[in-house]
């Protein structure tokens, strides 16, 4: 190799270290946050003694429950005074799976000032979504919604995923497509649900 040719063989070398460790953090963000390899029960101890509607939702944590649309409702009711963020979800749903990274460590972050609820919407079997869910558990529940009624009556979108927002007085924010970092998922928190 010539002298002439050691910059040029130099930079294509960079260009292509570049090249590749843009690639390789591409895939990482399109893959959204890590899960966290807490279980259910051990987010359960993290948020012990929170206020009491709060750490009936933590009592819950990973369960998939029935009653649809009016059990939801009834449960915002219950809740109401308290910020509150719905994540509507589905198991087969691959930017529902990359933010669920995001949800794990926000509820935990959040979750002795914040309720935290999933929909999981348009599953075709409880067990599908207890599946997803041994695999990315969360700190709260979901409810059940076979037939996407709760979650387009809630997010009034049939898209998955969006996240709802409430704020103490009932403000209602409403967030389209997955977060692709716990930051922007924690920023919208503060944002939208906190008044931050």
């Amino acid at each position: 190799m010539t002298q002439a040719r050691i910059p040029i063989a130099a930079g294509a070398l960079a260009l292509l270290a570049l090249l590749v460790v843009g690639l390789v953090q591409l895939t990482r963000s399109a893959s959204g946050p890590e899960p966290s390899s807490l279980t259910a029960a051990q987010m359960r101890l993290r948020l012990a003694g929170s206020p009491a509607p709060l750490a009936a939702l933590h009592a819950q944590a990973n369960e998939i429950l029935p009653g649809g649309l009016p059990a939801l409702k009834a449960r915002l009711a219950a809740l109401r005074g308290h910020p509150v963020v719905i994540n509507k979800w589905a198991s087969w749903c691959q930017p529902c799976r990359a933010e669920f990274g995001a949800f794990q460590r926000a509820s935990l972050a959040r979750g002795r000032r914040v309720a935290f609820i999933g929909i999981d919407s348009g599953d075709s079997s409880r067990s599908d979504a207890l599946a997803f869910l041994r695999s990315y558990p969360v700190s709260y529940p979901s409810y059940y919604d076979r037939s996407g009624e709760a979650g387009t009556a809630i997010t009034d979108s049939s898209f998955t995923p969006v996240t709802v927002f409430y704020d103490r007085r009932g403000r209602q924010y409403i967030h389209q497509g997955p977060y692709p970092s716990v930051a922007k998922l924690e920023r919208d928190v503060r944002r939208y649900a906190l008044d931050a």
